[in-house]
């Protein structure tokens, strides 16, 4: 069950908004995944590990290189860069030194039996339940 509670707005508005928010319980590291994923597999939990490891080092250098990856599955990472408002007045003045890069992630997408396009797979069929109101259930 995904928990969550209300969250004020900070934009400013004339009526007083309030929007859900994820709750987060934890975080869940490598050796728990490589744990977990080795309860499922013939692989060790080491095996699992070094194999985690070295996907974060292959992902790493291909986003590095302006590639895009699509792990089947999971979803896409790729490589962004945010320039956060510090634009130039021509486009021989633009410079890396502008933007800051972070990765973005997009989860697969599924095709649905009347042909829609159910994105956010990870998530189809959670249920949610207000923070404050668990204990109540």
């Amino acid at each position: 069950t995904v928990l969550y509670k209300p969250y004020q707005s900070s934009v400013e508005v004339k009526v007083v908004l309030f929007y859900p928010r994820v709750v987060r319980t934890g975080n869940v590291g490598t050796s728990t995944i490589a744990e977990e994923i080795a309860e499922y597999s013939s692989l060790s939990r080491g095996d699992v590990k070094n194999t985690i490891d070295n996907l974060i080092t292959v992902l790493t250098r291909h986003l590095q290189s302006s590639q895009t990856v699509t792990l089947e599955g999971l979803g896409t990472f790729r490589i962004v860069m945010i320039a956060g408002g510090r634009g130039v007045e021509t486009a021989k003045e633009v410079s890396a030194s502008q933007a800051s890069l972070t990765v973005r992630f997009q989860p697969c997408t599924t095709k649905n039996l009347d042909h829609s396009v159910a994105t956010r797979s990870m998530v189809t069929g959670v249920k949610c339940m207000r923070f404050d109101l668990a204990d109540a259930a």
